[in-house]
């Protein structure tokens, strides 16, 4: 038997109001998940404060970015919320990076040093692969550097994390 699943992202100018309800009216339907991309400078909401919000009011469906931005975030901030959120809905977050922002106005918003986005990009996904999924983490690279850090329980599964993107070097990222 052939599984369909459908994943849907909310129409473009969707604000918090017509959000509301959103996730609750998708699982009701038989959706399999819920994308949020990453859009500053618009109406959208925050991809990390919708997941929160769709998977409290949802016991079924799952929620993910697509594509969330990882340079210039602090990746041990984004393991916290990660960690935090697969503790409160196991098996339904569903973390989609990607490089930089799909609008060129809010690269500024995701400061990295000048021709390091790339570089930062890595290491940021090295050290927050490893915060999923080890313990105690010590890392030492070129753009961060962490002693010790341990961020409390990890899911019972491996919460994957996915790459999005669609420059040559981000198809060779996924590969």
């Amino acid at each position: 038997m052939l599984k369909i699943r459908l994943g849907v992202a909310p129409a473009a100018g969707t604000g918090p109001a017509e959000f509301a309800g959103l996730a609750q009216r998708l699982e009701d339907a038989g959706v399999d998940s819920l994308w949020l991309s990453e859009l500053v400078y618009s109406p959208e909401v925050d991809p990390m404060i919708g997941m929160a919000h769709a998977l409290a009011r949802t016991s079924k469906l799952k929620v993910g970015t697509g594509v969330a931005i990882l340079p210039g975030r602090h990746p041990v901030l984004v393991a916290k919320q990660l960690l935090t959120l697969a503790g409160l809905a196991p098996k339904r977050v569903l973390p989609v990076f990607g490089l930089r922002p799909a609008r060129p106005a809010e690269n500024d918003l995701f400061p990295v040093p000048p021709g390091r986005r790339a570089a930062v990009f890595d290491e940021s996904l090295v050290l927050l692969r490893r915060l999923l999924e080890e313990d105690e983490v010590s890392f030492h690279g070129e753009f961060f550097d962490v002693d010790g850090v341990r961020l409390g329980p990890r899911p019972a599964k491996r919460l994957d994390v996915w790459l999005g993107g669609s420059a040559p070097a981000a198809l060779r990222r996924t590969g």
